[in-house]
């Protein structure tokens, strides 16, 4: 097989296969005995579960034992009418829904269907289209944990059987790699380019959501006879075995992930395995930087190559130190998440820099119009931070799930839904031809991973620890849980947040109890006050958990009043594409410029921000409930340049004498909702006046 450069996902295709498998197994035919071999366990049994299978959170945390907060299940938080619950409506109504019907027309299941001899359609998509259905399916299963829905329960269901009846008696289950490409499972080369490690860890983590809400077992019991069945006797250390090189780091979370939910301590070596990397899988040194795997995680010292594959190795390598409190995975996780910190992430929480490759660029490479920012990147931003945070109780890391979670992921969904942003720049402009909201992609993964990451939402709100609950993040919801001595207490959000300044928390545990609220002070509201029960709290220092410690009596009501003052930020002066400029940030959310906003004939690229005293730049607010689903947007006199048409060509001497500007209103709107009307221009980063 030919080597091919590291090229981005969207260009890696696919061709067709060029016959079916002769093994097809219809889902009559499919069966599946435990192996001869006694260490090898039977499919999931009752006795290995950590908890009840319907109250493990996204992660079943609950006998970690280097986990200082425990997930809430995602059923046990109901967000209400307000900011995110008219964003997880939409997802529910229409993305979802949508996207199967997408998957269908573009040939994802008849890959299924060819091979149980249900359908005579060819092989359509990229190597890595199984794990569309997967990431679908997940996304189905975080929303029926929110509640049942029949006729989406109905479509998964059919839709996991239709996958588990092509899976082969070794346990090896992949629409790729049939017929003549048989031969080429697991080759080192296609183990770097090929995504089976990477399809199979999609499909166990969908299978998880699945089984959590509905306790149908079906994908998941699938997803072992992978791992136990086909994985573990073939692949591994040692001179009996293969050697493993996962190309795009997915299964080691999904393998960590597998270990707490069925207690199989084999899953969880295996995932360490992967993580140390295999020398007997060679690879130029160009590919252990873009794949971000191969080598030892522990000798990785910044973020490089790849932007997704390194987002979902930090997340396997945080749960590996989750499971096994390895103190060399814990320092060079604190390495890369201070290089994430410092060098590497936009202001939105997007990373990845470049286009080719979809990687992260040099230490403060940080393009505004040539961002890739992949949506997919955004949410394992999100996914390592929430990890991090499982660890520490640390509210850094729930700041960075904050701003990734409002700006560079809510970004990549349309409004109604039904169009995704591969990519979120934080410039753009239309004229080049590139539509940057699209219904659909050939490498279509973004899309489920926005719905499955919104779906899962609720279980993001709240952790539990031994001494009582955190509030990671506000907005309109209902807790009904229980403390971790089974003290059953529920907490209510009231707020019109982020759009206000104000949220209301009523504490009712079942009955009084004495236990500790941490309750989440953002870094960027300068001046929170708390009140108990109208008495004034004292301590609250933004970025940290306020930590309230008494004895809480049912209908205990806490205040939050932030700072909800807009500011301008800055960017290190390294940053090159910064220098001179300045974003507009609200609360959590970051801001910008879309030209069909501005005065007629105002263009993006004249407008200037003068900062030399704030009065020049204070900010009016005004919520517009008929704008972009109802958003608060900000307006301010700016400038507009207003250069003498006498300069021509691209080059002139320099004048020290100060640009001629004109007065303008400039109207920013949130950044997630850009491009949801015509296509227009639009900038995050506003140059500022030569004064």
């Amino acid at each position: 097989m030919t080597n091919r450069s590291e090229v981005s996902r969207r260009q890696f295709m696919s061709t067709t296969v060029s016959a079916a498998t002769a093994a097809a197994l219809s889902l009559k035919k499919l069966s599946w005995s435990p192996p001869a071999n006694p260490a090898l366990p039977s499919p999931l049994s009752s006795s290995s579960m950590n908890v009840e299978w319907k109250d493990q959170g996204v992660l079943n945390l609950v006998k970690s034992p280097y986990a200082k907060l425990r997930n809430v299940p995602v059923h046990a938080v109901t967000i209400t009418a307000g900011f995110w619950g008219a964003r997880r409506q939409v997802n529910i109504e229409k993305s979802i829904p949508s996207m199967e019907k997408l998957l269908e027309a573009n040939g994802r299941m008849d890959n299924f269907l060819r091979l149980a001899g249900k359908s005579d359609a060819p092989q359509r998509g990229p190597v890595f289209s199984d794990s569309d259905v997967y990431k679908w399916n997940e996304a189905a299963g975080f929303a029926l944990q929110s509640g049942d829905r029949p006729g989406l329960h109905s479509l998964a269901d059919k839709i996991i059987r239709e996958v588990v009846a092509v899976q082969e008696p070794s346990g090896y289950l992949n629409t790729y790699y049939v017929g003549d490409r048989a031969k080429d499972r697991m080759t080192p080369e296609v183990q770097r380019w090929g995504h089976e490690l990477y399809n199979i860890g999609h499909m166990i983590q969908g299978a998880i959501a699945y089984y959590r809400a509905t306790g149908d077992r079906t994908l998941l019991d699938a997803g072992i006879r992978f791992v136990d069945g086909f994985l573990l006797p073939n692949f591994g250390p040692g001179p009996d075995k293969k050697p493993i090189f996962s190309g795009h780091p997915e299964i080691e979370l999904a393998l960590i992930e597998l270990f707490r939910t069925t207690g199989d301590k084999r899953h969880l070596e295996l995932a360490g395995y992967i993580l140390q990397g295999d020398d007997r899988i060679k690879v130029p040194h160009r590919g252990y930087v873009y794949h971000f795997c191969g080598i030892p995680f522990t000798s990785r010292t910044h973020l490089e190559g790849h932007a997704v594959r390194a987002m979902y190795a930090c997340c396997g390598a945080a749960d590996y130190y989750l499971e096994t409190g390895d103190q060399t995975y814990w320092k060079t996780l604190n390495t890369l998440w201070d290089d994430l910190i410092t060098h590497q992430m936009y202001v939105t929480g997007g990373v990845g820099a470049r286009s080719d490759g979809e990687a992260f660029g040099d230490s403060f490479e940080l393009p505004n119009f040539t961002a890739y920012g992949e949506s997919c990147a955004a949410i394992g931003n999100m996914m390592w931070n929430w990890r991090m945070l499982a660890a520490t109780g640390d509210a850094k890391y729930a700041d960075v799930i904050e701003r990734a979670l409002y700006n560079g992921i809510n970004s990549g969904m349309s409004l109604d839904g039904t169009l995704y942003c591969y990519r979120n720049p934080l410039g753009f402009d239309p004229s080049s031809g590139d539509r940057i909201r699209n219904p659909w992609y050939d490498v279509t993964c973004c899309p489920p991973n926005l719905e499955r990451t919104f779906a899962a939402l609720p279980g993001y709100f709240y952790s539990t620890s031994a001494d009582g609950l955190y509030l990671h993040l506000y907005d309109n919801s209902l807790l009904d849980w229980h403390l971790e001595d089974g003290t059953g207490l529920k907490v209510q959000q009231k707020t019109d947040y982020p759009w206000n300044a104000s949220a209301e928390i009523t504490v009712t545990p079942e009955k009084p109890a004495e236990f500790t609220l941490y309750l989440r002070a953002p870094g960027w509201s300068d001046h929170t006050q708390v009140t108990v029960n109208e008495k004034a709290v004292s301590g609250v220092t933004p970025g940290q958990y306020l930590a309230l410690r008494r004895r809480w009596a049912p209908g205990d009501v806490v205040r939050v009043k932030f700072d909800l003052a807009t500011h301008l930020i800055e960017a290190d002066p390294r940053v090159v594409d910064d220098y001179g400029r300045v974003a507009v940030q609200r609360g959590p959310l970051v801001y910008c410029l879309e030209q069909l906003d501005q005065p007629e004939g105002v263009v993006l690229a004249d407008v200037r921000m003068e900062v030399s005293k704030k009065s020049a730049w204070q900010f009016h607010e005004e919520f517009r409930s008929d704008l972009l689903g109802g958003v608060v947007v900000l307006s301010c006199m700016g400038a507009v340049n207003d250069e003498p048409t006498s300069r021509t060509g691209l080059y002139s001497r320099y004048s020290s004498e100060p640009s001629r500007h004109r007065a303008a209103t400039l109207t920013y709107i949130p950044y997630y909702a850009w491009a949801n009307r015509a296509a227009t221009p639009m900038q995050v980063w506003t140059p500022v006046v030569n004064a």
